[in-house]
C-alpha cells in the first residue's frame, strides 16, 4: 500500500510538470528501484537461509532500537516490496503518460 502511495505522488507530479521533469525530480530510474527491490525482497530471504532457517524466517537483531523497535529481515522484506510496487506502478503511468 505505501508504494502505491509513494507513486501517486509522483504521478501527480507527472500529470503537473510532464514525465520528464517528474524523472528529473526523482533521481532514479523506476526500472532500477525495481530491480533493487527484488534483489532486497529475495536477498531478506536468503539470510535465514544462510542461518540455516527455511526461506524467509524471520530474523532479529539481538537490541531494540527506542523508537523502531527490533530491525531484521521482515523490515529488509517490506522495502523490497515497497520499492518493487512504487517502481512497477511508476513504469505503468510513465509509459501510459508517455504515449
Amino acid at each position: 500500500m505505501g508504494g502505491l502511495v509513494a507513486a501517486t505522488g509522483f504521478a501527480l507530479y507527472a500529470l503537473a510538470y510532464g514525465v520528464s521533469a517528474t524523472r528529473h525530480k526523482m533521481h532514479v530510474d523506476p526500472r532500477v528501484l525495481v530491480a533493487w527491490g527484488l534483489v532486497t525482497a529475495i536477498g531478506s530471504g536468503c539470510i535465514s537461509l544462510f542461518a540455516g532457517r527455511p526461506f524467509l524466517t524471520g530474523l532479529w537483531a539481538g537490541d531494540r532500537l527506542p523508537i523502531v523497535g527490533s530491525l531484521g529481515t521482515p523490515l529488509l522484506f517490506d522495502t523490497g516490496v515497497y520499492m518493487t510496487v512504487a517502481g512497477m506502478a511508476l513504469l505503468i503511468v510513465f509509459s501510459l503518460m508517455e504515449e
